[in-house]
Formats: structure tokens, sequence, C-alpha cells
């Protein structure tokens, strides 16, 4: 048994103690032990933080540079003081922001950088090791690159024959590089031909620190790009192309990773079908690996595949669902990697039948209906987002695959997660549910699905209001009375129209498409818009008189369309809308609608005319007259030949309701 003596030496308050010893072998042996002490361990670095460890080490490291300037010295004892202060804030640093923003609250950042320039290679090389745990981090500095100074601080460090610090200019990049004048900056300084020699003869950590940096030039911009792959450079992507085959799983990932970036970026790059292929397959080999690259290696399959059925195709050819179900079935997986997985099955299932019918066939739903509960916020997100895609089939959606306790409630007890990502994620997979939940809506009414659905909708986060009316939206569709009216009485005329004047369009949109649906049907229904003296009327008309988009247009128009469908009294409400909402120009609305560019809108707007003028209704001459007069028929008398079918059809409804009154 070790003596107490001994114990207490080895505790954090002894250890911070001894870092301010006069004696620099003892200094420098408390050095080393914090940082042996807390590597690899995230509970120790904390308890070293409360203890205010970070400032003492970084006090150590300022006071021992201010030493060597003074002296213009640098003995042995400094030496080993500056490696060791060096080493234990990188190791505070690495793979924890909490360390990092520690050193940098320290002050520490500018004299690890002092260390680059210092003549000991042992002090240079610890200060860019530290700097490269510093730049694993987001919250790391970043350089303007479009700065001369930065840019030659950069090439010096590239140009070093040192391997940290090269690799820490690649590092840099990564961290630093986010507009395309940037990365064309750094093209033109000639920096990715070093990058490119680094990954043919440099060391593995400068490989795999250039593929970073590489895919962070190439993000979203086809002019570095084409000019990377160009005759000026050499072969630079048969390089990138050999990596995936290297046999460290790090450097697979990081050229499968650069090679994804290329191809989002450029699709006429890397069209060889056996490319695509290897690269599936080495993304679903690397879900295996048992580290850090595993947990990493679904979220770059995520990014190959995502809105692509050609390569969707391919991955289901390669058995990827079999294989994601199979990783998800073992449980106990790391949060990262348990997202990453639900995420790739998402994107698998956002476009085909086929994967979607593979998924359901496999009876992965469980699976992913289990993982609406974890504790962590991204696991719930990607679950929802899973669900979401495998709903968006009609189909399954009939088969009554999804309308059920175990799929719906875990949704509904996700609405008030503190986690706005989970509430809209939740959200959105409930709106696709319930596009075809019309026998079991009870089961939603239930367990509070429909209150907490209006609750969201005032809440402070747009994208939640915005997708709780989405949700609502879905689920008044084509549904009975009493439930109309339920929900109406939950939102009121008052909120409604709230939210159909909100400050965002996206919420503008929702509330409109709510009320459309809302009054699509029998007389009472469209007597709710004249509810608390035609709030919601009125609301309507004014928000399409400044609409700021097509989708608003649309929404308003239909929802007016549903209304001029009724009585005598609801018509002549939607064309006093239609003419007490004037522009600058005193003309209506519905001329600019009219000229559009978007069909949906000018056939929303037609059929709204066509319900205004129907011969049966009494009042049909005068709101003609009315039309005639605001040049409204005149307009539509230009739209014969309309290229969009459903607008013709329901201009020569309109002309032959004219006709019908008189008018040649």
């Amino acid at each position: 048994m070790p003596s107490a003596t001994a114990v207490n030496k080895h505790r954090p308050s002894e250890l911070l103690s001894r870092l301010a010893s006069d004696d620099p072998e003892v200094k420098v042996r408390a050095l080393r032990e914090v940082k042996n002490q807390i590597i690899g361990n995230p509970t120790k670095k904390l308890s070293f933080l409360k203890l205010g460890a970070v400032p003492a080490v970084a006090g150590i490291l300022a006071d021992s540079i201010d030493e060597v300037t003074n002296n213009n010295n640098c003995n042995s004892n400094t030496s080993n003081i500056l490696v060791q202060s060096a080493a234990a804030l990188g190791s505070f640093a690495c793979g924890f922001d909490a360390g990092v923003q520690a050193v940098l609250d320290a002050g520490a950042f500018p004299n690890l950088l002092r260390l680059l320039a210092n003549p000991n290679e042992k002090v240079a090389d610890a200060g860019a090791r530290a700097l490269r745990m510093i730049y694993q981090s987001k919250l790391a500095p970043k350089y303007d690159f479009l700065q001369q100074k930065n840019m030659e601080f950069l090439i010096s460090l590239l140009n070093s024959e040192k391997e940290n610090v090269s690799g820490l200019g690649a590092s840099i990049i990564t961290r630093s590089c986010e507009t395309s004048l940037e990365q064309k900056a750094l093209f033109d300084a000639g920096i990715l031909r070093k990058l490119n020699s680094l990954l043919g003869g440099g060391s593995l950590s400068q490989r795999d620190a250039s593929l970073e940096s590489l895919a962070t030039i190439f993000r979203n911009n086809p002019e570095v790009i084409s000019k990377f792959a160009g005759p000026e450079i050499g072969r630079p992507l048969s390089s990138i192309i050999d990596l995936v085959k290297d046999r460290h799983p790090r450097t697979r990932l990081l050229a499968c990773m650069c090679l994804i970036v290329i191809r989002n970026a450029s699709p006429h790059f890397l069209q060889d079908i056996g490319i695509k292929s290897k690269i599936i397959h080495i993304l679903l080999e690397l879900l295996d690996d048992p580290s850090q690259v595993g947990d990493e290696a679904p979220f770059a399959f995520s990014s190959l595949i995502a809105q692509k059925e050609d390569l969707q195709k391919l991955a289901l050819e390669a058995n990827a669902i079999d294989k994601l179900y199979h990783h998800l079935k073992k449980g106990s997986l790391h949060p990262r990697r348990y997202e990453g997985i639900l995420l790739a099955l998402a994107d698998m299932c956002s476009k085909l039948e086929s994967c979607r019918s593979k998924f359901l066939s496999l009876q992965v739903l469980n699976l992913v209906a289990d993982a609406l509960t974890d504790h962590n916020a991204g696991v719930r997100t990607a679950a929802c987002v899973c669900l979401k895609n495998v709903t968006r089939s009609i189909k399954n959606l009939s088969a009554g695959y999804f309308m059920n306790e175990i799929i719906v409630i875990p949704l509904v007890q996700l609405f008030p997660d503190p986690s706005t990502s989970v509430q809209v994620a939740a959200l959105g997979a409930v709106s696709n549910i319930m596009v075809d939940f019309t026998t079991r809506k009870s089961i939603f009414v239930q367990c509070g699905g429909m209150k907490q659905l209006v609750q969201l909708a005032k809440s402070m986060e747009s994208a939640v209001r915005s997708n709780a009316l989405w949700a609502l939206k879905n689920f008044v569709f084509q549904a009975d009375n009493r439930l109309k009216e339920g929900v109406f009485s939950e939102l009121t005329a008052s909120l409604l129209s709230s939210l159909i004047s909100d400050p965002e369009p996206s919420v503008q949109e929702q509330a409109l498409a709510l009320v459309r649906n809302l009054v699509d049907g029998c007389i009472n229904l469209i007597e709710l818009v004249f509810a608390e003296d035609g709030l919601i009327l009125g609301a309507i008309g004014r928000q399409l008189q400044c609409a700021s988009k097509a989708e608003i247009g649309i929404q308003g128009m239909y929802a007016l369309c549903n209304v001029a469908s009724g009585n005598e009294f609801h018509k002549e409400a939607v064309i006093q809308q239609l003419f007490t909402q004037m522009g600058d120009k005193n003309q209506s609305f519905v001329i600019k609608f009219l000229q559009s560019n978007d069909c949906q809108l000018r056939t929303a707007t037609v059929w709204t005319i066509v319900n205004l003028t129907c011969p049966s209704s009494p009042g049909a001459p005068g709101r003609l007259e009315k039309l005639r007069n605001a040049g409204i028929i005149s307009q539509i008398k230009n739209m014969v030949n309309d290229p969009c079918v459903d607008v013709k059809l329901r201009v020569r409804t309109v002309l032959g309701q004219s006709m019908a009154f008189g008018d040649n």
C-alpha cells in the first residue's frame, strides 16, 4: 500500500503547490505529472481546471519565455520547463473544448506561437504540438488569409521541415478558411501545391492534416477544384484516390471525405462508378473501426449520398441498410456514432421507395423508436429525421406502420424538448405522419399532441412556430368538422391572424395553409374566418397585398378560393378583400398574381375568380363588373394560351362564365 504522503503528492492541489516551487526540477516533475494525469481523462482535466491549473501553467510558460528573452539564453532547465508547460497546455486542449477555452483565456496562445521560433528543436516541437491540439477545436483563433502577414506566416509553417510545424499550418487552414475569397487566395499563393506534395512525401500526420485542409479549401468552390485538378499541379486527384486504399483507417476516411467534397461541389469530377462504389464500400467498412474514425464514418457516408438517388441505389446494392442496421442493433454505441448511423439511415430513405421498403423489412423502425428517448439531443434529433424521411412514403403511411402509440407518443413527448433542433425534427416527423393519419387522429389528441402544437405555434423560435403550424395544417387536412372546430377553438382567431402577420415568411405561409385546410369543407367551416369581426379574413387580405414570396400568395389565394366557394355573403367578403387592399398604383394584387411566373400562384388566383363568378350565384354579375373594371378580366383573356394546363382550363371556365352574363 502506498503511504499517505505518496498519495497526497499526486493530488491535484498538491501538484499545483509544487508548480510554484523555485526548484526547476521540482517544477518540471510537477508539470510532467499534471500532463500524465490529464491525458485522455476529461474528468481529471475538469478537476484541474476548477483549481486554476491552466493559468498557473500558462504563467510558468510566460515567465520562462521572459527569462529566455531577458537573458538571451535558454539553459537546459528552462528548456525542460518550456517543453513540459507547452505539453501540459496541449494536453488540456486535446479533444476538450473547455480546456481549449481555458488555455486561450489564460493568454497562452501567443506564447505558444513564440515557441515556434525557439532554436531548441524540442521546444519548438512542443509548441507546435500544443498549438495543433488547440486547432483540433472550433474555438481556435482564426487567421484572415486575405492579410499578407497571415499568408506569409502560413507559408513559413508549411515550408518547415518539422513535421508538427507544417502540420500546424495545415490545421490552421482547416479552422480558418471560411470564404471563397480566402480559398482563391490560398490557391493563388501556391498553398495547394504544397499540400499536394505533403500527400505524397509527407508523414502520416502531415498527410492527414493536408487532406483535411484540401477539403476545407475545396468546399463549395468548383473554380478552385477545377484549377487543382488541372495540369498545373500534376495528377492531384489520383493522389487522393490512391489514399482511399491506405492502410491507416483515418487516412482512408479523410481521403473519402476530400473526394466527397470535390464531387458535391463539382459533380462532373469523379463520375466513374467504380470510384463511387469504392468510396461507399470503404465508408461502410470503416463503421467497424472502434476509434473516432468509426464515429465519423457514417457522417461522411451521409454527405456522400444525401439527395443523390444514383448513389443511394449503389449504397442499397452494397447492403448499406443491412450494415447500418447491424451496427444499430449492437447497442451501447458512442453518441456520435449512434447519431451518425441514424442520419445515414435517414439519408438512405430520403428518396427511394426501395430503400424505405428495405428499412421496414428489417424492422429497423423499433430501434429508431427507441432512439427517440435517448439522453443525447443529437441522437433524438437524428431519430426524428430518420422517421421523417421514412414517412415520406404514402404507401407505408397507408399501411399503418406509423399510426400507433409506439411512434406517435414518444414524438409528442419531444415537443417540449429543451433542444430546438429536437423540437423541429419531431414536428417534421409528426407532420409527415399526419398526412395520412385519417383514421386514428384520436391517439394524437388523447396524448395531448394537438394542444401542444398550438402552444408551440406561440414559440419564440420561428422554426418551431413554422413547423408546428405545418403539423396542424396536415392534422386538419380532410379531417371531420368536429376535429377542425376543436383545433380552431384552441388556436383562436386572434392567434391565427397574428401568425398570418408573423414577421417570418415561413410562418406566414404555414398559417395561411392551415386556414386553407380549415375552411375546406362545409359552410360552417367557412364561417371560422369571420370570427371576431373577420380578423382572419382581414389578415389574409393584408398579407396578400405585401406577400414577399409566391408561396405566401399561393396559400393565401387558396384560402380565399375556399371561402369564395361558400354562399353570397362569403363571396362578397372575398371580393371586398381583393379591392380593399390596393397597392401604390391603386391596383389589386390580383393582377400581379395573374402575371406571376409561378404557375401555382396563377392557378390559385384564377380558381378564386371562378368561384366568385359562378353563374348560379345571384351576385355574380356585380362581382364580374368589378373584376372587369379593375382590368382583371382583360388580363385573364390574355391567358387563354397559358403554358400551364391547369391555368388554361380555369381561364376558359372564367371566360365561359363571363360570356353567360353577356361578355364577348
